[in-house]
């Protein structure tokens, strides 16, 4: 029985509600989407009448072929659907749909354990027992450059535009309309969307949520941004670096925990910065945990040419209630409801549902620990000298995805969160991609050496 079926064995009400819409808008195929280690989204696509099924029995699969998944002779993989993550696919002349879906083991009938989902689901299990409901709400930023003749992505920029610009200096507005009625079709709530700092770069903000919804719709997000740009003849990337020498592109986000009653942990009205003791134990927390955490929030080595001083990426290891130079932000709250944290380190490249789930650890063994968080950093830190720094106890995140991940796996709380299979395949994954990285040879490099040894 899944979480879709009844207990006489027939079909929720969720997932009849599913069938009914399917049939109501003439919907023809369903793409069952799932995530892999890297954060990639996968699908198999099915004819709509097998919808029932899929709720049922499942979907099979070759789990083989997957990133960071199983090997060859433990292949068969089930796909268990979702049913309250069922959107039309605005781009697709509304005849398909997707629903997101658990990775279930077909020899045990558990949850697979390498399914990035799962590992989520286990950290929100953690904070439940604790008596926390943690939501989420990430800001992914993204470039749209331009696509040659044969449709490849370039790295020209369609505009000039900055901060808040209008058109005509803002020359995206319309696709960034377009993109918001795509995800407002897919049952997105968007709060604002603007130009970011360099040229190119854009920002939408979608309301929080849980962190499960949350961190599917981050998913979600970054298909429709990609899929509705390419109508634009336009080239969307969430690479958090793509252009040498300006600002690069982050996922600022923002956390809080409520209680079973509904109240916001994080609020203490007479805290000098409104922050209860919970939300202080949780940031430290982050802190506590910071440098192992940028693998897995900063998981490709281009996250580390954003990390540099000097393009408002965060890199020192403390937190502020004014400014944006440090690693955590405590942002103004006009009601006490949103009283939260801002995590400024990740980048859009992560897997969400990991970044979510090692966070959320972090920030639990902070509570559970009782650690004390430093006292807030409110002068701009990029403006320190080394000396100040180590005066005020400021560390640095890593310098390069190497340093990252021997921190993760020095950092066994991390570790731990990701679960035995996702730590080990996602450390053999990443190794492998700095190594490739270390044996290349750059256009910088041949620019600067070439003809001068």
């Amino acid at each position: 029985m899944t979480e879709d079926t009844a207990p006489d064995g027939g079909l929720s009400a969720e997932a009849q509600r599913v069938l009914d819409e399917i049939d109501e808008k003439d919907v023809d195929f369903l793409r069952l989407q799932f995530t892999d280690i890297l954060g990639t989204v996968k699908n198999v696509a099915v004819p709509a009448d097998q919808a029932e099924k899929a709720f049922t029995e499942g979907i099979y699969f070759d789990g083989s072929s997957i990133e960071g998944f199983v090997r060859i002779q433990e292949s068969d993989m089930r796909l268990k659907p979702d049913a309250s993550t069922f959107a039309i696919l605005p781009w697709r002349d509304g005849h398909s749909a997707r629903l997101i879906c658990d990775v279930i083991n077909t020899s045990t009938g558990e949850p697979f354990e390498g399914d990035p989902r799962h590992v989520l689901k286990g950290a929100l299990d953690r904070a439940a027992e604790m008596g926390y409901e943690v939501n989420a709400a990430p800001e992914p930023e993204f470039f749209l450059f331009e696509e040659d003749e044969d449709g490849r992505a370039t790295t020209k920029t369609n505009d000039a535009g900055g901060y808040f610009d209008l058109a005509p200096k803002d020359l995206a507005s319309d696709v960034r309309r377009d993109i918001i009625f795509g995800l407002e079709e897919m049952g997105f709530d968007i709060e604002a969307s603007h130009h970011e700092v360099a040229q190119g770069q854009h920002e939408i903000n979608f309301e929080y949520d849980d962190a499960l919804t949350t961190a599917d719709n981050v998913g979600t997000f970054r298909t429709v941004v990609r899929a509705i740009a390419a109508q634009h003849d336009l080239h969307a990337t969430f690479m958090p670096k793509p252009i040498p020498r300006i600002n690069g592109s982050g996922m600022h986000t923002h956390i809080s925990l409520f209680t079973e009653d509904g109240e916001n942990a994080f609020h203490d009205g007479d805290d000098e910065f409104d922050l209860s003791e919970t939300a202080k134990q949780f940031t430290a927390g982050i802190l506590e945990h910071a440098e192992a955490l940028a693998a897995v929030t900063n998981p490709t080595v281009n996250s580390y040419k954003r990390l540099v001083p000097g393009y408002e990426a965060p890199v020192y290891v403390a937190w502020s209630d004014r400014n944006r130079s440090a690693l955590i932000r405590k942002p103004a709250a006009r009601v006490p409801a949103a009283s939260r944290i801002e995590a400024r380190f990740p980048d859009p490249s992560c897997n969400a549902y990991l970044a979510f789930a090692a966070l959320i650890h972090a920030g639990l063994d902070g509570i559970e620990n009782d650690l004390d968080c430093p006292d807030p950093v409110r002068e701009n830190i990029y403006e320190f000298d080394e000396q100040k720094r180590e005066e005020h106890g400021i560390t640095t995140l890593p310098s390069n995805l190497s340093e990252a991940l021997d921190a993760l796996e020095d950092d066994e709380l991390v570790m731990d969160a990701l679960g035995d299979h996702v730590a080990e395949k996602f450390l053999e994954a990443k190794n492998a991609e700095y190594d490739d990285y270390r044996v290349d040879v750059s256009d910088w490099e041949l620019d600067r050496y070439l003809e001068t040894f």
